[in-house]
């Protein structure tokens, strides 16, 4: 049975054991009926124990958590909540040294657990594009040169010396989209507005290079930052897209202090979804989240 809750202790009181945990995934995960993982059939035969089924065609035993990220996890599923509930609900996300305490496992666990649920999030699929007022804006994510060691350094000035472009675009009171890029080329950059925002947009941009051209498709504004410039008749301005980046900046700095290169795009992908569910409630994020809980990732294909 589907719970309501929106607050944790009220997740703890309407989830409160093993069974109930199982029964609330259960009704997010069947709510059309239940069918099989293996085979996709919809002849599933229920066991007494209420955990265990078996698919009437491929004469397979399974759980429900087969075909999820849950799938052979040790961790009970209500221990697997409480780490949906931290990560989906904290702004800045959770750290895995904080949630390995919080929930009462190892550090290598945790940090499983977490990557695991954005494996979850970055399977979300954007169904249309962006309009009206469109803001879009760069930043670059990693260490000052100055701070590093000096066989990590690079050479050159600071900015994007040395670091990973990140590109972000920003439909004001709508959605967020963000993505790593190669670089900061035109050509990369132009490629991903136009597959995120529909022709005609009012499109606010910064005065960088890369944004030159887009004016043949869009209603391009360019705000002078370098004239000091930030904001033009009150509208013209692209503070939305800022703050987002700052936000992110701070999840990094403050919660998990460094990054690896590689799972970027990952923590990425959480901040973004966060960010686009920030008007539901805190149970319905919970909620969103089980829902696309389909498919698996395992230690190994992590860490290869």
């Amino acid at each position: 049975m589907l719970k309501s809750f929106n607050s944790l202790i009220q997740m703890m009181e309407a989830i409160p054991d093993e069974q109930a945990a199982i029964d609330h995934f259960t009704a997010i995960r069947w709510k059309n009926g239940a069918f099989c993982p293996h085979c996709g059939s919809t002849r599933v035969y229920h066991f007494s124990d209420k955990r265990n089924h078996k698919c009437g065609d491929c004469r397979k035993r399974f759980s429900i958590r087969v075909g999820t990220i849950f799938e052979d996890s040790k961790l009970p599923l209500r221990k697997w909540l409480l780490a949906i509930w931290l990560i989906t609900s904290h702004k800045k996300g959770i750290a895995s040294t904080q949630l390995a305490k919080d929930i009462g496992i190892t550090q290598k666990s945790a940090w499983f657990v977490t990557q695991r649920l954005r494996e979850a999030i970055r399977t979300q699929s954007f169904n249309r594009t962006l309009k009206g007022e469109v803001e879009a804006d760069e930043t670059f994510v990693g260490g000052k040169e100055k701070n590093k060691h000096a066989w990590q350094r690079t050479g050159g000035k600071q900015g994007g010396k040395g670091k990973i472009a990140v590109l972000g675009v920003l439909e004001r009171g709508g959605e967020l989209r963000t993505t790593i890029t190669p670089n900061m080329g035109a050509k990369n950059v132009q490629s991903v507005i136009r597959e995120h925002v529909e022709p005609g947009a009012n499109l606010m941009t910064d005065e960088h290079g890369s944004f030159v051209g887009l004016a043949r498709d869009y209603n391009h504004h360019r705000v002078n930052h370098s004239s000091g410039e930030y904001v033009r008749h009150y509208i013209l301005h692209s503070n939305g897209i800022e703050s987002v980046w700052a936000l992110f900046k701070r999840q990094i700095v403050g919660t998990h202090h460094w990054l690896s290169p590689k799972h970027l795009s990952r923590y990425l992908g959480e901040m973004t979804w966060r960010f686009n569910l920030r008007e539901l409630d805190e149970g319905d994020r919970v909620n969103a989240l089980l829902a696309q809980t389909t498919g698996r990732l395992t230690y190994k294909e992590l860490i290869a």
